[in-house]
Order: C-alpha cells, then structure tokens, then sequence
C-alpha cells in the first residue's frame, strides 16, 4: 500500500516503459518524489532484455538497479515501498520510495480507449492510483507522445522525461563566438598589452567584457577596424589571453587547396589546424561545409605534416526513409553506402589534380589513409594519433557519444559535425540530442572549440532550398 505521509509535498510519479530504456538512471533522478513501476512496464522491459543494441543494455541496467535494490528485502517491505538510494551524484538529499504493482487495481480505463494495450494499461494504472489516492498528485510520465496526449484526454497529467534535457531552448545553446563592440578598441586599448610569438599575435584583455568568454571561443569586429581572434586562455586575475587567428581566405594559405569563403569557415579550419584544440564541434545547415573543412583539415595533417597516422571516419547508420536491408561485404563495404559525403568531398579535394593522376591519388587516400568504421564496434577500442570525423553526431545520445570520445588515446583528435535540425534518431531533440550536450559539457575546457556555421556554400539552388522549403 502506498504510503501517505507527506502526501501535501510528494509527488507520485508512474513511470513508462520507454522512461527506463531511455535512461536507466531516471529511478534516481526523482529527488524525494515517489515511483510507481505497473507490472506491465517489467513485462515489457523484460522482453526488451535481449540484443546488443542500447535499449537493450539499457533494460538490463535497469533490472540490475532493480535487482540491488530488491536485495533482502521482505514482501512486506516491497509491499511498504523501497526506499530509492542514492547512486553517483544522483539522489542526494531526502529519498523517495519505489512502489511496485502488486495487487489488482480497477480497470477505470473510458469504454473510448478499449483493448489491453501495454500503453492504455499503464494509463489505466495511473486512473486507478488517481481514484485510490486523490490527496496524492499522480502524474505519468513517458517519452510516447501520443501517450501523454491519450492521458491529457482522460485527465491524467502527463509529461515528458527532461532529466536529459540539457538545455531549455536550443537558442541558447554556445554558438562558439561573439561580436565585440564597435568602441572595443577605444575601451581597452590602455590597459591592453601586445606581443608576438613564433608569429603569432597576442593581446592581453582586461574588464568586464572578459568574465563570459570561454577558452577557444571566437571574436570577430567588423568594420575598417574589424579584426578576427580566438580566446586562447583566462588568467587567475580575470585577463584574457587572445590571438589573432590565421586567415584561411587566400589561395595561398588554402588547407588541401580548400579556401574559407566566410568567417564561421575561417574559424572553423584555425580550430581544425590547431594541435592544442583535441575535440573540435561544428554545426551547421546543409551545405555550410562541415565535412569538406574536416576533411581537409585532416587530409593536410595527415600527409603534410604527420601530425597523425590516418583519418577514421564514422557516422550513424540511421536511414533517412526505408531501410534496404543488410549489405553485403566487409566492416568498411559495409560502411561504404552510408559514407557518401565522403567520396563526394574527396572528389572536390582532387579535382584540381585532374587526370589520371588525380584518380590514382584518390583511390591511394581511400586505401591507405582513410579508415571507415562502425559505430557498433567502438566498445574497448583505443584510437591512438588518428583523426577522427564523426558524422551526422546529431543522432547520438548522450551516452554513445561519452563511449566514442573515451575511445581516443594520446594525439588523437575528434572532430563531430552534425546539424541538430535533422535528427533522426527516436526520442531525441534538439536540446537532448548527444551533439548538444558535448557542446555545452566542452565549451569551458581549453582544449576544444566550437563554431556554428551560419552560411551556406554549396549552390544558389541549395541556399534558396534551405531558406525557403
């Protein structure tokens, strides 16, 4: 029987299925508010148990945090609810209890919503828990949407999972740089001091201007005095240290032959060709040159200067429309289908070569340069001074994306691009999708960068499709 006490300030929350196989800790993640687990909800997480894929591994956690919690305990204790642990850095402060359905509840479901579904038993679970308890506010929660709109309809509140959530709006997410004012110069030029380093140039900042910069962010001001920089590091006394960035614009100082056309761009290959940046983040629409800078970048480090041994590329295999089935060959054959950005971009990289030298020199980059990998087989691997692209990083969660980076050994650099407008990926959004939690977990460390890539560069019938479609 559910307990009573303190029914004015807890909540009883009933959980959904897809709730545990999203995020196994969520039983952890309630604060001091009551669970409530239908038995149907461990009949189907018990059919879900099976397979290599991340929901499955993620039943299984969720029965072991189950079963450790059920350990020793007396039917009695279950029947008084268990008292929910603390686990990590979750669960500090005052614990809820975990209910579990061990008795019949009335089947108070509406003759509108008929049949014994698993969602409208759940559904009928929490009626019934809203008639038994009315002192109590019982809410359902679940990632089905169209399972918060049945219960809205039959008047139980529903909500969605933002535990994972990392953001509120996908506005506010670190875009990777800032305008400075027009008066910049004028305010700081007392107090600013300049030198130069192996060519390159600093500048010491002080003030307020300095406390939300992060390290690698990018500045730019526009204007006859405009001028374009990276914050390389904040000093104990609130200095900034930035430096002029290279500018990439000119044939000359091209990476791979390829020449940034804007300022995002120009940013984004200063990140790319910097040893000291290890984990780079680039998003952007379709055609703001995501992948041909990384690639390039990374073709000019690996056979030019031997910064690294090879370039490993990788992506999520989620289809767009219908799935065609298996492929047939190898790991890299395998690959090969869904790795059409990289055979496209490699082309623009040689087509200066021209003729059959410029072939030759394609097909001996795909073969002794250019590794393609599965994200599947990335568990317990250790990549050392490889150059990694992680395409379309949209479609990972959060915790895929952990399992990747943990992956990379000493001189190893990771670069993620992805657009998180086109997420294909069930259960994720712009402002829980892996891509945008790496963004905001990375932006204070010194050694990454991120950059937005605002304008398009493909074709004028690529720009007008993106605006206007």
């Amino acid at each position: 029987m559910i307990k009573r006490r303190n029914a004015q300030a807890k909540r009883l929350f009933v959980l959904d299925t897809n709730v545990l196989m999203h995020d196994p800790s969520c039983l952890f993640r309630f604060q001091e508010h009551d669970l409530f687990l239908p038995m149907v909800v461990l009949e189907e997480l018990d059919k879900g148990k099976k397979g290599m894929s991340e929901v499955a591994r993620n039943v299984r956690q969720v029965s072991r945090f189950l079963d450790d919690m059920m350990e020793n305990v007396s039917q009695a204790e279950i029947d008084a609810g268990l008292t929910i642990p603390t686990y990590g850095t979750l669960g500090e402060g005052e614990h809820g209890r975990l209910y579990f359905q061990t008795r019949h509840l009335p089947d108070k479901l509406p003759d509108t919503l008929p049949g014994q579904s698993p969602d409208n038993t759940i559904l009928a679970t929490a009626l019934a828990l809203q008639d038994e308890y009315p002192e109590r506010d019982v809410t359902l929660v679940s990632k089905d949407i169209n399972l918060r709109i049945k219960a809205a309809v039959v008047g139980v509140p529903a909500e969605d999972y933002h535990n994972d959530q990392v953001l509120d709006d996908v506005s506010l997410l670190y875009s990777g740089e800032s305008e400075l004012p027009g008066a910049f110069w004028e305010q700081h030029s007392k107090d600013m001091h300049s030198w130069q380093e192996e060519g390159r140039t600093f500048y010491r900042v002080a003030g307020p201007d300095t406390t939300d910069w992060y390290p690698n962010q990018c500045l730019y001001m526009d204007g006859e005095a405009g001028f374009e920089a990276m914050v390389r590091r904040r000093e104990d006394n609130g200095d900034a240290i930035i430096e002029l960035v290279n500018d990439y614009r000119s044939t000359r100082h091209a990476v791979w032959g390829i020449a940034a056309r804007n300022r995002e761009q120009n940013f984004a290959l200063n990140m790319l060709m910097d040893p000291e940046i290890d984990f780079v983040t680039l998003l952007g629409t379709a055609g703001t040159g995501k992948t041909l800078l990384a690639l390039a970048a990374g073709l000019a480090q690996v056979l030019d200067h031997n910064r690294y041994r090879e370039i490993v590329m990788t992506r999520v295999t989620v289809p767009v429309g219908d799935d065609i089935g298996f492929l047939p060959g190898t790991e890299e054959e395998k690959m090969t289908p869904w790795m059409g950005a990289l055979m496209d971009n490699l082309e623009v990289l040689t087509q200066s070569e021209g003729g059959e030298w410029g072939r030759a020199a394609t097909d001996d980059l795909l073969r002794s340069r250019i590794r393609i990998h599965s994200l599947n087989f990335m568990r317990g691997r250790t990549f050392l001074n490889k150059y990694i692209i992680l395409d379309e990083a949209q479609n990972l969660t959060a915790k895929q994306m952990k399992t990747l980076i943990t992956r990379a050994g000493p001189g190893t650099k990771i670069v993620c691009l992805g657009n998180v407008a086109q997420i294909d990926t069930p259960y994720l959004t712009e402002t829980t999708s892996g891509l945008t939690y790496v963004v905001d977990r990375f932006k204070e460390w010194p050694h990454s960068g991120h950059i937005t890539l605002l304008r398009g560069e493909r074709s004028r019938l690529a720009d007008f499709a993106s605006d206007t479609l």
